[in-house]
């Protein structure tokens, strides 16, 4: 990635709980936020005990076939934010406002570079139990019916067990909630592109009161990055996505059709509205044409009739013990 010309952003050497990055006002043409994104997005991906990805089947119609099982949903029912109760306008008017570039160097510190937690996929997924997502105008399900909901309906509609197990993890990096994230708006809600000016996201109004927003280091179309940079060298807004997307790439074999899916699901500005195309590359492409053959089961797979997760475990637990080397096995959250 080219160095970028913007002021560089200096992480203080304090405990990662407590970090508070400075901007400093000196300097031009630096590469600080450069070398920072660069490491956040490999961030022990090279890990050396990390599990390789495998490649996706050579029969790729779980991406051209598209979904069946929503053949007969009203599509306009879900999303429906102008709809929404107020607790959901609350929760993204408070992430908007929140989400800066310094508040992402730190949450990437502070939950990438420690561990919180030893346990089990299957042990996470019921941790989940308790949790109902703020953001979500959709359902009131917690959040292990809502991933058993999206497994079921790939799993219904023959597509392949790596995608059926993606299904069911995708939102295990919730867990956050449980590992100190100061509130629900800095783990859930749509995902958008910080260190530029948002486009293509719900209740655009609320980022008036973003730091970042009067900053014209980050403001503008660009920001701080070139143009199709690729979004590996992005910083998405921190959250349950990028989370379990390093959870993943170290502890799993998924391929990389997944870790696209997971990365890049609440990524709905990108894959719904069509924005930040300006900074994508070739790579992109391939990346968005996956998540658009994810989302329509994490999103149309909805309902209020919860699965049975007893009858279910079994076959899931079959699944991540191909892909996450056991059952069993205990994974480092």
């Amino acid at each position: 990635m080219a160095p970028i010309a913007i002021e560089p952003i200096i992480v203080a050497s304090t405990p990662s709980s407590k970090i508070a990055p400075s901007i400093t006002s000196k300097g031009t043409a630096m590469d600080a936020i450069s070398d920072m994104v660069d490491e956040v997005n490999v961030y022990r991906g090279t890990h050396p005990s990390a599990p390789q990805p495998s490649d996706c089947d050579d029969d790729e119609t779980w991406r051209t076939e598209g979904s069946r099982f929503d053949s007969e949903k009203d599509k306009t029912d879900f999303r429906r934010y102008e709809d929404a109760l107020d607790h959901v306008k609350a929760f993204y008017k408070t992430q908007h406002e929140k989400q800066t570039v310094a508040f992402n160097i730190a949450a990437r510190e502070r939950f990438l570079h420690n561990h919180h937690a030893s346990m089990t996929v299957w042990e996470a997924i019921e941790k989940l139990d308790t949790l109902v997502d703020e953001s979500d105008p959709d359902t009131s399900l917690s959040q292990i019916q809502h991933l058993l909901q999206t497994a079921e309906a790939m799993r219904r509609d023959g597509k392949p067990d790596w995608m059926q197990l993606t299904g069911l993890i995708h939102d295990l990096g919730k867990l956050l909630c449980f590992f100190g994230a100061d509130g629900q708006w800095d783990v859930v809600g749509d995902t958008f592109v910080v260190g530029c000016a948002p486009e293509g996201t719900v209740y655009p109004h609320t980022f008036a009161n973003n730091p970042d927003s009067r900053d014209q280091r980050y403001n503008t179309k660009y920001g701080i990055y070139q143009p199709n940079c690729g979004l590996r060298n992005v910083m998405l807004s921190f959250g349950h996505d990028e989370y379990l997307y390093e959870i993943a790439k170290r502890e799993s074999t998924l391929p990389q059709a997944a870790l696209d899916m997971i990365r890049y699901h609440s990524f709905y500005p990108w894959h719904r509205e069509g924005a930040y195309r300006h900074l994508c590359d070739a790579e992109d492409e391939k990346a968005l044409e996956n998540v658009l053959a994810f989302n329509p089961y994490d999103l149309y797979s909805k309902s209020d009739s919860p699965p049975d997760a007893k009858e279910l475990r079994p076959y899931y637990e079959g699944l991540i013990e191909k892909y996450f080397g056991g059952k069993d096995r205990k994974i480092q959250w």
